[in-house]
């Protein structure tokens, strides 16, 4: 597969506030898919404004016409299947068929606690991501679903007529552990991942690289076990957590060579953050364009 580039673009800006023109913007540059975090809110970005991700990829579908569109990523902590399944069939009507779910276990964030919950164990993380994905991937796919489950029901959940992508839009499961990568080779389209977080502060490139080819061959095992190729599913590098976060982004050429670097791993799509000005997100607008324009070309050439 060759490789593809992608953005994230954070909701920290209003609408008609310079938001509307992000969006536009990636399209006008070429990007794969533009993607959204699906957060109440985010780390530093805390006390600052911050949107939501349906209504902000909704207001996106409307404003471009062939980009497409998705979260990286949705979880359970405050979404439930049966009300995320109707938002997501009917954003994939507005989108015309543009938008790809990105879907993780979650963590420990604001999210994990802002509906008043204590925070959950990751044990019961990945309890309930189990539970989650199989519901939410019938409820794409059947006009009609029941289910009781120990964490999320269904009573004749109607979803008519179903999503323009068939049979459903495309999961892309964000997972590192054995039960997530599981549930990405039963019902992923694409797979995704930010790194090794242990080597986020203070490891090395090299350490990085070795980190998330294990990643990949306990990925392929997985797939193995079903028996799916693991040649089936896309893999995505969501990048800014990997030890090159702050010098990736710094010229053409350093990006070139991260991306080739990990394209030989057999990444089939990068993602790069739209630059946000005093934030860990700051990069250079003019160098992010030109990556967007001529990176993908210099890595063929």
């Amino acid at each position: 597969m060759s490789l593809r580039l992608s953005t994230v673009i954070l909701p920290v800006r209003p609408w008609h506030g310079g938001g509307r023109d992000q969006w536009v913007r990636a399209e006008r540059l070429g990007f794969h898919t533009a993607y959204t975090y699906d957060h109440l809110t985010w780390r530093s970005f805390r006390d600052l404004p911050w949107f939501g991700a349906i209504p902000t990829l909704t207001a996106a579908a409307a404003a471009t016409e062939t980009l497409r569109l998705g979260t990286l990523v949705t979880s359970p902590n405050f979404r439930h299947p049966v009300t995320l399944a109707k938002e997501l069939m009917s954003l994939d009507d507005i989108s015309g068929g543009r938008l790809t779910l990105g879907i993780g276990a979650g963590g420990n964030g604001f999210d994990a606690t802002a509906l008043g919950q204590d925070p959950w164990t990751p044990r019961e993380r990945a309890d309930r991501f189990a539970e989650f994905v199989p519901l939410l991937d019938r409820l794409l796919t059947e006009a009609a679903t029941s289910e009781r489950g120990t964490f999320y029901s269904a009573d004749e959940a109607r979803n008519i007529p179903g999503c323009v992508q068939r049979p459903r839009l495309p999961f892309a499961v964000a997972a590192t552990g054995p039960r997530g990568l599981k549930l990405a080779a039963a019902h992923g389209q694409a797979w995704v991942t930010t790194g090794d977080p242990k080597l986020f502060e203070e490891g090395t490139p090299e350490q990085s690289l070795a980190a998330i080819a294990g990643q990949l061959a306990r990925l392929d095992k997985a797939f193995a076990e079903i028996g799916r190729a693991p040649e089936s599913v896309e893999k995505i590098l969501l990048t800014g957590f990997t030890p090159e976060r702050t010098t990736m982004l710094d010229s053409v050429d350093a990006f070139v060579d991260f991306a080739g670097r990990h394209q030989e791993l057999g990444f089939t799509e990068i993602v790069i953050h739209a630059p946000i000005p005093d934030s860990e997100f700051a990069a250079d607008e003019k160098v992010f364009e030109k990556i967007a324009t001529e990176g993908l070309a210099q890595l063929a050439g």
